[in-house]
């Protein structure tokens, strides 16, 4: 009769130095488009301004669903940052025609 002793395997975890949020994908998937999901990834998960009470608590909480811890207000707006570039060019349209219209 022998008795087996079972052993927990230590992991230790490893600094990702350079390579930052996109570490958990090792060497797979090649150097561009792990560059490309950085900045991807590092955008979605950062904390914006809120532009009600201007604070730095505006979280995503799913895709294109921003809410503001602070004032609790929850904002649609792009998948991986607050506002778009498209957005942007919409307003700054919108607020021209409506000065067109007062004048």
């Amino acid at each position: 009769y022998s008795k087996i002793s079972h052993q927990k395997a230590v992991v230790s975890t490893q600094s990702t130095g350079i390579t930052g949020i996109t570490g958990k994908y090792g060497t797979r998937y090649g150097a561009s488009l792990r560059k490309m999901i950085k900045k991807i990834e590092i955008s979605q998960h950062s904390k914006y301004t809120c532009m009600f009470c201007g604070k730095d608590t505006m979280k995503r909480t799913v895709v294109g669903i921003w809410y503001c811890n602070a004032c609790r207000k929850t904002v649609a707006g792009g998948a991986y940052s607050v506002s778009t570039t498209a957005a942007a060019t919409v307003r700054s349209a919108i607020r021209r025609l409506r000065e067109m219209q007062d004048v």
